[in-house]
């Protein structure tokens, strides 16, 4: 009877060990680095947060320190003004006219840059020059395109025989208007956007599309969008919450008027805390509670049901 060694069990690893826990010395180490970055936020975040939410519930003296507790009468007198609402509506007006067209308008731009046709670089930096200018400058600059006397667009009208229009002062135009500069100033920064996603789109996928019989309209609506919605989604979120805030262009093209046809709702908090020597802070206050409110909401609606249709490759 032959007897055979039993089997040695392989080696460990001499290089594999076992993780290292982190210790109380590096985990405080971390949070020092920290530190600043937190300070940031407590300062210009936290803290404002906190205090908007806490005058929400004060009343205001003639100057605007807080004069006690009220509750949430603050909130019964928002949603019982009639005017509350008629902001709301064009809050919501403004981010349908500005946030839809932008992406539109700089996706059908990006796919006809994206062609390999003569002279597309000049194009591809014409179309993201927007990108460069301010708020500011932009909303200056379309002010005196928009200037029913002197403006270029009047004098395009007057060429052609046509009725001046006051594009700034007639309230079925302001709110169409100012969302046509914010359509402009947005479209350099979405172009950028859509167009990195189309320098991304694998050449094996297209040209295998195109063996299939993928082409025109066929291959832009199966296979490039499809591929764009990374992108797309992303400008959609940024582009809401960026509408929502929009406060500038307002400011300097209609100042909320005529006939607050374009008071959205970031303005009507700088008109009743700010303007005209106004500092009834606990109103205001209640209304950024309630923009807060709406910000996170409509993106919690987007990421829950738009995210599903995006396609991450």
């Amino acid at each position: 009877m032959s007897l055979t060694k039993p089997a040695k069990a392989p080696a460990a690893d001499a290089s594999a060990q076992p993780p290292q826990r982190i210790t109380d010395r590096g985990s405080t180490r971390a949070l020092w680095y920290l530190v600043p970055a937190l300070l940031v936020f407590a300062l210009f975040l936290f803290y404002p947060l906190g205090r908007s939410v806490f005058l929400s519930f004060q009343g205001s003296d003639l100057f605007g320190r807080p004069s006690g507790f009220v509750g949430f009468d603050q909130y019964t007198r928002l949603f019982t003004d009639s005017g509350f609402w008629t902001v709301m509506g064009v809050t919501l007006g403004f981010t349908v006219l500005t946030v839809i067209p932008s992406i539109a308008v700089a996706l059908a731009l990006a796919l006809l840059l994206h062609q390999k046709i003569r002279g597309i670089r000049f194009f591809r930096t014409a179309f993201a020059l927007p990108f460069a200018y301010s708020v500011a400058t932009a909303s200056v600059i379309f002010g005196v395109m928009f200037n029913q006397a002197t403006g270029v667009l009047n004098g395009m009208l007057a060429f052609f025989g046509l009725d001046r229009v006051g594009w700034l002062t007639d309230p079925a135009w302001a709110l169409i208007s100012v969302s046509v500069a914010t359509v402009w100033m947005q479209l350099g920064y979405n172009l950028l956007v859509l167009s990195a996603g189309l320098g991304a789109v694998s050449e094996d996928v297209v040209e295998a599309a195109r063996l299939d019989g993928a082409h025109g309209w066929r291959m832009q609506r199966s296979i490039i969008m499809p591929l764009l919605t990374p992108q797309l989604f992303f400008l959609l979120v940024t582009g809401t919450i960026h509408a929502l805030q929009s406060f500038g262009q307002i400011h300097i093209l209609t100042k909320g008027g005529p006939q607050d046809s374009t008071t959205t709702l970031v303005y009507s908090i700088y008109e009743q805390a700010f303007a005209n020597n106004n500092s009834n802070f606990g109103y205001a206050s209640a209304q950024a509670v309630v923009l807060l409110i709406i910000v996170v909401a409509v993106s919690a609606i987007q990421f829950g049901v738009l995210e599903r249709k995006v396609f991450y490759r």
